[in-house]
């Protein structure tokens, strides 16, 4: 997709005056938050399992050449093939191969945040190739010609109504007075169209959650058995996943998935959970003829040993920006980004630069909700603060914003001067504040009580009191 991060103020400004936007943006909050702390509260070590799971990740990412050889060692000895992909235009010429060898027509692709982040489906169809998303939120975004608002609920933006319309407008070969009034009416069709996708196809695409380096597995996890049917119909399984996916064991793999569903659905685990390793074995029922890796750099070794390197430990449960006020007012699209909420913040700067994305670190209110609630216990709010100073280095925010911060920081270098401007500007503020003691409107602060009243102080400043209560005590003593 075409990065547009840096019109998030207009896009995020569209996002709050869109009613049906707003109207299916409320599901976020009920349908994610209080399933996952009802999962997790059931669960008295998953913060043992949170840490766990972290120190897994970090001793991967801190030998991730000696992983990923030994993953491609054992995809290949299972029958497999590996192809390296340094770029996003590599991976999508890799599967593209694949596609033009087997002279495929047609491939039934899995829900996959990777594959929308190297474009491969517009460049496939733009070589003659039909992709079809199975993923029911997928395939819905994919008639609508959108792409996804959520990397676990790609179509959370799209209420019943505005589903149905698309499913008529696209299903002509059905009746016409045919009832689509109901969930269950709506996820019927769409099971009958697809379960012909999966036979006419020549190739199934997947991502991946998990490459084990252990036995050269690559592990998905669904709710409907969509990925299942795309890996095992075709003839060809393509697993297109980045590099930072790889993990030592399946015992490692076992102990992330255990905090990957609670995280994300709040279920104890995913419905399916599916581990592939190889093309079909002759004693084996069902499966593909050939199994292909593509594995995507596309940034990732860049971020190794920065600050930003703990981003690799996501593991793209969601449960950051299901959890992020931003998020909930504004929705996915107005991130301009594949990637939304806090985890794109830091994500997308590291892979586009943070002149293509400066504003999306800005789009936090650094409540710290994140960071409690990832279940990798990634340090979003810092690394967002490490971009911000980035930002600023780089001469990247506004003049106004420039200069305020300059004078402020000219101010809080000088103690004395500080604590003079505060005692001035505190009873002023205080009067201005009322009765209420709330600020309606302010100078300098149009942008903030445009929405929403200023707090104002009330008493003395802090050090004014610290000198009081010195004195205080010193009297006691006396």
């Amino acid at each position: 997709m075409e990065l547009t991060s840096l019109k998030f103020k207009e896009q995020s400004s569209a996002a709050i005056a869109n009613a049906d936007l707003q109207r299916a943006l409320g599901n976020v909050e009920k349908g994610f938050i209080d399933k996952r702390r009802k999962s997790t509260d059931a669960l008295p070590e998953f913060d043992r399992l949170r840490d766990n799971a972290r120190d897994i990740k970090n001793h991967t990412l801190a030998h991730l050449d000696h992983y990923l050889e030994a993953y491609e060692e054992k995809v290949t000895q299972s029958g497999g093939h590996v192809h390296w992909a340094a770029t996003a235009a590599e991976a999508r010429e890799a599967v593209l191969a694949i596609c033009q060898q087997r002279k495929a027509k047609t491939v039934t692709k899995g829900k996959s945040m990777i594959t929308e982040e190297i474009g491969l489906n517009d460049f496939l169809s733009a070589n003659d190739i039909t992709p079809v998303e199975t993923d029911l939120g997928e395939y819905i975004i994919q008639l609508r010609g959108e792409h996804p608002s959520h990397i676990i609920a790609p179509a959370v933006h799209v209420n019943r109504d505005q589903v149905e319309s698309d499913f008529r407008r696209v299903h002509t070969q059905f009746e016409a007075e045919r009832d689509l009034t109901e969930p269950v009416s709506l996820l019927a069709e769409a099971r009958e169209v697809l379960r012909q996708k999966y036979f006419e196809a020549d190739i199934g695409i997947t991502g991946a959650n998990f490459l084990v380096a252990e036995t050269g597995s690559s592990v998905i996890v669904t709710n409907e058995g969509n990925g299942d049917l795309t890996q095992t119909l075709g003839k060809v399984h393509i697993v297109v996943a980045s590099i930072e996916k790889v993990v030592p064991t399946l015992e490692d793999t076992a102990q992330i998935l255990r905090v990957l569903a609670r995280s994300a659905t709040g279920q104890d685990m995913s419905v399916y959970t599916t581990v592939s390793t190889g093309p079909k074995r002759a004693d084996d029922p069902d499966g593909p003829e050939e199994y292909h890796v593509v594995l995507v750099d596309n940034g990732r070794s860049d971020m190794l040993g920065t600050e930003y390197q703990e981003m690799l430990r996501c593991i793209r449960c969601g449960a950051c920006m299901n959890h992020c006020p931003v998020y909930h007012a504004v929705g996915g699209h107005a991130y301009g980004s594949v990637y939304p909420g806090p985890m794109g913040a830091v994500l997308t700067p590291s892979l586009h630069g943070i002149d293509k994305s400066g504003h999306l670190p800005n789009a936090s209110t650094f409540c710290g909700r994140c960071e409690e609630v990832c279940p990798m216990r990634i340090p979003l709010p810092k690394m967002m603060r490490h971009w911000r100073e980035q930002e600023f280095e780089k001469h990247l925010q506004p003049s106004k914003a420039r200069f305020g911060l300059g004078i402020w920081a000219y101010v809080a270098r000088r103690p004395k001067l500080y604590r003079r401007a505060v005692s001035l500007a505190m009873p002023v503020l205080s009067r201005l504040g009322g009765a209420r003691h709330r600020i309606a409107r302010l100078p300098l602060a149009g942008g903030w009580t445009r929405h929403r009243d200023l707090p104002a102080p009330e008493g003395a400043t802090f050090m004014q009191q610290w000198a009081e209560r010195q004195r205080h005590d010193k009297g006691s003593k006396a």
